[in-house]
């Protein structure tokens, strides 16, 4: 296994730098067809977003992506980010932040959590086959069956 990448947690740090410090948290992101934005905001390949927590709703800083919902122009719109399309985060007031570079995307890889969940036609995960529980009948017939002790 690889080496993580120290973005999203320097995104992170400077998200809550901002917070603690009052400032409005900003991301610059570079927008490709795997980010999800309002695209009528989008400037020159790129846009510009609020990530303060009053201007967001159930924001996710994850080490894969950035989710949020935020509204644009009175209307609510889910946001997506990838990770690698920040090339940015700085403070709002001051301009105090960091620069990234732009990273290729690549599709995050499966977590054990993710294992067994299939998308189901509407979009939704959905419970894969459930693996078959291990016979146990053999341990049951010598005897010497596992057992909890309550101690006081």
């Amino acid at each position: 296994m690889g080496e993580t990448s120290t973005k999203p947690y320097l995104i992170r740090a400077l998200h809550e730098w901002c917070t603690d410090n009052g400032y409005t948290p900003y991301i610059v992101v570079q927008v490709d067809q795997h980010t999800m934005v309002p695209m009528g905001h989008v400037q020159e390949g790129q846009i510009t977003l609020n990530v303060g927590t009053l201007a967001t709703n159930s924001l996710v800083l994850g080490n894969e992506a950035i989710e949020f919902q935020a509204r644009f122009g009175g209307v609510t719109e889910n946001v997506y980010v990838p990770v690698g399309a920040v090339s940015a985060i700085y403070a709002r007031e001051t301009g105090a932040g960091m620069g990234f570079e732009v990273e290729p995307y690549e599709p995050a890889a499966q977590d054990e959590n993710d294992a067994g969940l299939a998308v189901a036609d509407d979009g939704n995960a959905v419970a894969a086959e459930a693996p078959v529980a291990p016979d146990t009948t053999a341990a049951d017939a010598d005897g010497k069956r596992p057992h909890l002790t309550i101690v006081k």
